[in-house]
């Protein structure tokens, strides 16, 4: 019976013992479970971090590129409007030109007609003028 008793309380310290054990192996658990969780969300926030910062970048990125290409639209307008300048003024400049070789043109008719003129006139002069110098003389 002395066993009985003996066991009895060493029982009791085992039942303890283990007693104390569940609860210091449900805490390490716990406090796996909340270091885990922790590290999780420490993980989350650390990519929804980067997922922003890329965002952000990203949003910078399209802003450049969208001013780069409304500068290169503004370049190639800019362009496209000095060489349709350039063309306008050359075209200015060939009718220009062209009206002023036909100005001269119509001059150098005029002043030929004018001198096809005065020599016919010149001709129809001497053939009266010796006409009329035959009417005078006596025939021979």
């Amino acid at each position: 019976m002395r066993d009985q008793e003996n066991e009895a309380p060493e029982e009791a310290k085992r039942k303890e013992k283990r007693i104390e054990e569940e609860a210091a192996q449900l805490a390490r658990e716990r406090a796996r479970r909340e270091a885990d969780l922790a590290r999780e969300q420490a993980i989350q926030k650390g990519q929804a971090a980067r997922e922003a910062k890329r965002k952000e970048k990203h949003i910078e990125e399209e802003a450049a590129q969208l001013a780069r290409e409304q500068a290169r639209r503004e370049t190639d307008l800019a362009r496209e409007q000095a060489i349709q300048k350039e063309q306008a003024d050359k075209e200015a400049k060939r009718k220009e030109k062209r009206i002023e070789e036909e100005a001269a043109q119509l001059a150098r008719e005029r002043a030929r007609r004018e001198a096809d003129l005065a020599r016919e006139q010149a001709i129809a002069e001497a053939l009266e003028a010796r006409s009329r110098k035959a009417k005078k003389q006596p025939p021979e």
